[in-house]
């Protein structure tokens, strides 16, 4: 069994999806240091702030994915699709195709691999035997924590 394996519960797509979910949320601190450096706005501290806390953030969504938490699944696809928004912006208005093209493309390959079959049944917690509408029924991953406990006692 590989360490990530042993690391993560999740599936690999969704570790995957979590590395290029992180590649934005560096891409604002370097952003908010780039400022920090050679910003001149009256509100500088405030721009950079922002970045920062946007940065961490996103890292913090990335960081869930990477560790099997299913709570960041939801905040990764938002970014994912805000990530499509851009790149379309870059693409289009802006005729930066060379940055907005990958920019897309980072946001579809997160979107899919978080809707792949494997990354639906983790976060699910979907049992071998079982189909998804009665893992939903169950309650999932929070149903199985929950049947753990009442077996505990």
């Amino acid at each position: 069994m590989a360490l990530a394996d042993k690391i993560s519960p999740a599936p690999r797509e969704v570790r995957y999806a979590g590395l290029l979910t992180a590649l934005p949320g560096v891409g604002l601190l370097v952003i908010a240091f780039i400022l920090a450096v050679t910003g001149t706005s009256e509100d500088l501290i405030a721009e950079v702030s922002y970045y920062v806390i946007l940065g961490v953030a996103v890292l913090a969504c990335a960081v869930g994915l990477l560790l099997g938490k299913t709570w960041a699944r939801s905040p990764a696809l938002v970014v994912a699709m805000i990530l499509i928004g851009v790149g379309w912006y870059a693409t289009g208005p802006s005729d930066q195709s060379g940055y907005g093209v990958p920019i897309m493309i980072a946001g579809v390959v997160v979107i899919v691999l978080l809707f792949r079959r494997d990354s639906r049944a983790w976060v699910l917690g979907l049992r071998p035997d079982e189909t998804e509408e009665e893992a939903a029924r169950r309650g999932g991953m929070s149903g199985r924590a929950a049947e753990r406990e009442r077996d505990e006692f």
